[in-house]
């Protein structure tokens, strides 16, 4: 279990060194694109990048599936059973590919024909930018499959690696966009589109040099009833995954409907700002979905509700480290952050974290459910479940309800409820019991929220807003995390992990001075 656990921390070291290069190299570029495209060329690549980007959520309904699939075959360690899935999958993405360039293609005539509202001038420029588009999004379909085998063997360093130099690249395509003399929104489009054709190469051949397999004869190692589950699991995900984003773009607009646009402003800013916080805890899920679905595929049940519980207990702690702080003070923190803060933005903000932190409980249990398998039903009652919710706020709205209603109904549906419904199904097909939960996971997450709040809150209730109390906001409250965690919310085991980790770089750090 330790060295299962020890590749985790690995693998998740090196995807959140990852996002600190990759952010920081990512808000470069697009400073640098915006000065040299101008407002007008830079909203014109935005509106084509979210008109294209508005049909991806089939793709990756037809991901999560393709690496649910091939993590599974790992944990089997069938060698033949491995190979058919990986032909199976390319053959699935090179359709799905084909489809969708086609489709896209069609989309066109209606995008740039009364849709998008484009100057006549740049009409040019924007088909480029579109094909351009399409050519990545190819690319990028044909790459998932090597994605999933990559996943599956949990090789994090190589996806950190090329997460970066795909970052570097488009350091160099802004660069470039800046001292060339042609149109500058042709270049940056075509070259854009060169960049999921060198990171589709690059991962292509790591796989075929690397796993064996790799190995692309659909004739000799084609199976139909493969095929048939793999699109039968895709279809209920996709199910799932539409309804789920319905109900997001949704909520926006019944806000703009019944609020107006200043409403529209605060939601954005505050799913902004917490979309940046659970990039902390998602790094780790990341690393922890091929191993739960590899307990599973290896016939590991207990192993896997274990390493199930393990990931949303530390995705939930992760998240709240960061997320505790920034609710206590998020009014001086969005003054920091922004000249003007729109009204309702601090609320708003505040609520939107709340709500998430009450979905980390739960978070890795749809990869558990995906892994085990039986997701028709799931599938089902998730996706009524996402449309009621809607259906709630235009009434509740309609009623006269205050904005905040959106967060209240969203943390008793989405967040208690959601989780009740993930809960029950992870007793009725995995058969984890109740007492696990509420044991192992509850218990300790309360314990640190309780302790970190507590502790973080007393400056907030005896001292005026100011720099200083904010920094003392997040010391007290960290301090409330770690003695919440190490006394009161670990394992013994847990313990000497870290103990462990501990000694080792202190062992590490020695041996370097002594050198």
């Amino acid at each position: 279990m330790s060295q299962v656990t020890n590749k985790i921390i690995k693998n998740t070291v090196w995807l959140y060194a990852k996002m600190g290069i990759t952010m920081f190299i990512s808000l470069w570029v697009t400073r640098l694109i915006l000065l040299s495209l101008g407002a007008s060329d830079f909203g014109i690549y935005a509106i084509v990048a979210g008109a294209i980007g508005m049909l991806g959520f089939f793709n990756g309904a037809l991901s999560s599936a393709t690496v649910r699939f091939m993590a599974y075959a790992e944990g089997q360690s069938d060698q033949s059973r491995k190979i058919t899935i990986f032909n199976v999958c390319n053959v699935l993405h090179i359709g799905i590919a084909a489809m969708m360039v086609l489709v896209l293609f069609i989309a066109a005539f209606v995008f740039f024909n009364g849709v998008l509202n484009i100057p006549p001038e740049r009409m040019h420029a924007a088909y480029v930018v579109y094909g351009s588009f399409v050519t990545g999004v190819l690319f990028n379909i044909c790459r998932v499959p090597y994605d999933a085998v990559i996943n599956s063997h949990e090789h994090m360093k190589f996806y950190a690696i090329l997460g970066i130099v795909e970052s570097l690249l488009k350091l160099s395509v802004a660069f470039a966009c800046v001292y060339t003399s042609k149109d500058k929104l042709i270049v940056y489009g075509v070259l854009m589109a060169c960049i999921p054709f060198v990171t589709y190469l690059v991962t292509r051949g790591f796989c075929k040099s690397r796993y064996s397999e790799c190995v692309f004869k659909p004739r000799q190692y084609w199976d139909g009833k493969a095929m048939k589950e793999m699109l039968s699991f895709a279809s209920w995900n996709l199910m799932a995954n539409t309804s789920r984003m319905v109900s997001a773009y949704g909520t926006g607009i019944v806000l703009n409907h019944f609020f107006g646009t200043i409403l529209n402003a605060a939601y954005g800013i505050a799913n902004q700002l917490n979309g940046q916080l659970m990039t902390f805890s998602t790094n780790m899920i990341k690393a922890v979905v091929p191993v739960i679905t590899k307990s599973e595929g290896s016939g590991q049940r207990i192993a896997m509700i274990y390493r199930s519980n393990m990931a949303c207990k530390y995705s939930y702690l992760i998240f709240a480290v960061f997320a505790i702080p920034f609710i206590l003070e998020m009014h001086i923190i969005l003054s920091i952050w922004l000249d003007e803060v729109p009204e309702w933005t601090v609320i708003f903000s505040q609520l939107t974290i709340v709500v998430s932190l009450i979905e980390q409980v739960t978070i890795a249990y749809g990869t558990s459910l995906d892994a085990e398998g039986h997701i028709s039903l799931f599938s089902k009652v998730r996706s009524i479940f996402f449309m009621i919710y809607l259906l709630l706020l235009i009434v509740f709205f309609a009623l006269g309800a205050s904005p905040v209603m959106l967060f209240v109904t969203s943390i008793a549906w989405n967040g208690i409820l959601g989780a009740c419904i993930l809960l029950f199904f992870m007793h009725r097909n995995c058969g984890m019991e109740y007492r696990t939960f509420f044991r192992s996971l509850f218990s300790p997450i309360i314990i640190v929220t309780v302790t970190s709040t507590v502790m973080g809150i007393l400056s907030v209730m005896l001292m005026e807003e100011s720099y200083v109390r904010l920094l003392l906001t997040v010391s007290l409250s960290f301090i409330g995390f770690i003695l919440g965690y190490w006394l009161l919310a670990t394992e013994e085991s847990e313990r000497a992990l870290v103990r462990n980790l501990i000694n080792k770089s202190v062992c590490r750090i020695w041996r370097k001075q002594i050198t």
